[in-house]
């Protein structure tokens, strides 16, 4: 089967012609539909992972994915031959994962029914960064009325965020760099946005919510510009950090709730995402769709932080 992998840490991806995984008792194999491009998944190449849990080489890249199964192992009873499904492939050993025609994956993991509502390939895009705004909003305890302030709203994650912060009234102040993805952001459903190549995001919020906003959602900055923009939180308030760079002492001592935050995959948390899909909370924010043979420049660009909206990798051809 076509997959793309890499041979060791620290090494370029490449598309590759690998062996069709076999079904393991307690494990479903998937023919895959598409899978979603998330910053992790170059990351694990670097060996983020490489301490916690066993890899296999050649490591086949992904998490996000979706489509049908096709046979289930001995002990399998969440799914069946033929179910439609999306969700997080990641398991041990690290490096079968969802860039490839096929993945065999343990039924106890992050995985559910898929959206009626929308196609395989739009599906695949959805479960980590849909889990991660779901999570984030829950964690910030945001209510109808409030505000939020969303610094790199313009990603996957910050997409999904947006709508659904905008279905449950809350008010989003999403940082932009251009007139273009300012509409995009409202599209979506932004309250407002702030342009920080005109001015200062600071200055910027600040005229727009002279006592500050309820709550910070950082999803890009380093500690410095975090901890900046704490500073237009009120007291009270609450911060959340997904780049792991939140001080707690700095926090408490400007009143400030919240700090590093990590996305935890679970079955229920991709149901409850599926029923926002599918109500239409939710439009699926892909920006492009690529090939397995374009993938590894997509990787690289990924890198460079030049993506926006989501980037799917279709491994079945859409019809």
């Amino acid at each position: 089967m076509k997959a793309v992998a890499v041979n060791s840490f620290n090494t370029l991806p490449l598309v590759m012609d690998l062996p069709e995984p076999a079904v393991k008792e307690g494990s479903i194999k998937i023919k895959l539909a598409a899978a979603g491009l998330n910053p992790f998944d170059w990351k694990m190449t670097d060996g983020i992972m490489k301490d916690d849990m066993a890899h296999v080489f050649p490591l086949i890249m992904g998490v996000d994915g979706a489509g049908v199964v096709t046979e289930i192992g001995a002990g399998v009873t969440r799914f069946k031959v033929g179910d439609k499904i999306y969700g997080q492939m990641l398991h041990e050993p690290v490096g079968e994962g969802s860039y490839a025609e096929y993945v065999v994956v343990p039924e106890t993991k992050v995985l559910a029914i898929a959206p009626e509502t929308i196609s395989l390939a739009e599906a695949a895009a959805a479960p980590t960064a849909g889990m991660t705004g779901l999570q984030l909003l829950t964690k910030a305890g945001l209510q109808s009325g409030q505000s939020v302030l969303l610094i790199g709203a313009t990603g996957g994650v910050g997409s999904f965020t947006i709508q659904l912060a905008n279905a449950k009234g809350i008010r989003v102040i999403a940082t932009v760099s251009s007139p273009a993805a300012a509409e995009r952001m409202i599209a979506l459903g932004a309250a407002a946005t702030v342009n920080y190549k005109e001015s200062s995001i600071e200055e910027q919020v600040h005229n727009l919510y002279p006592d500050g906003v309820d709550v910070l959602i950082d999803l890009v900055s380093n500690k410095e510009d975090f901890h900046k923009m704490t500073t237009l939180v009120k007291p009270e308030g609450t911060v959340l950090t997904t780049q792991f760079v939140a001080d707690k002492e700095t926090l408490k001592a400007q009143y400030l709730h919240g700090g590093n935050f990590e996305t935890k995959g679970s079955p229920a948390s991709l149901d409850e995402l599926r029923k926002a899909i599918d109500t239409g909370e939710i439009k699926i924010p892909i920006e492009r769709k690529i090939s397995l043979e374009q993938a590894p420049a997509a990787i690289a660009e990924s890198r460079e932080r030049k993506s926006r909206g989501k980037t799917i990798i279709l491994i079945e051809a859409e019809g």
